[in-house]
């Protein structure tokens, strides 16, 4: 019996440091992902088809109204027909749209747009309300997980995937209180392991 319980005693004092090795190893790589930053291109907002705009031409009240960029990413303006969105900022969308008013309709348009509503952004995995929520602009994870009430109590609060709208695949980063959130991105909170 002593001889039995001293190769068990044996076996769980070597098998100890490969489990802390593992267990450890599991957890330390949070610190190693990286942190989502806008790039350049990303530092104003982007349109995108479901973007609904209030375009206004100032002295013109029948061009002024309420548009939307459709699926293919294109505005459809009266008088110049389909005015390509996707991708501009607003205020590059009114610049286009009044050199196109200019080639024989106006003489000195006055653009100006306004985004009134701006694609929704999805939330999944462990928080209390996954679901489509409307963006708000300067939008972060925090204020994303705040939005659907908060993380469950199983919740890794250190990394979170990431999917953007056009990509194919997921990008896992370090959960951070400055990552950002864009229209159209999904984001899927992980179950920590314990």
């Amino acid at each position: 019996m002593a001889k039995l319980e001293m190769t068990t005693m044996r076996s769980l004092l070597l098998a100890l440091p490969l489990s802390m090795a593992f267990l450890s190893g599991g957890c330390s790589n949070a610190g190693e992902l990286p942190v989502r930053t806008l790039g350049p291109g990303e530092t104003a907002y982007a349109l995108g088809s479901g973007d609904k705009l209030r375009i206004t031409v100032y002295g013109e009240d029948k061009l002024t109204g309420e548009y939307m960029v459709d699926s293919g990413g294109s505005v459809a303006f009266p008088l110049v027909g389909a005015v390509q969105a996707r991708g501009l900022t607003a205020s590059t969308l009114a610049e286009r749209i009044a050199g196109a008013l200019r080639q024989g309709y106006l003489d000195a348009p006055s653009v100006s747009i306004d985004v009134l509503n701006y694609r929704p952004y999805y939330i999944l995995g462990e928080v209390s309300k996954p679901g489509e929520y409307p963006y708000a602009d300067s939008l972060t994870i925090f204020s994303a997980v705040a939005k659907a009430e908060g993380f469950t109590y199983r919740a890794d609060e250190r990394r979170v995937f990431i999917r953007h709208k056009d990509e194919a695949g997921e990008t896992l980063y370090r959960l951070d209180g400055a990552t950002p959130v864009l229209p159209g991105d999904t984001i899927r909170v992980l179950e920590r392991k314990f």
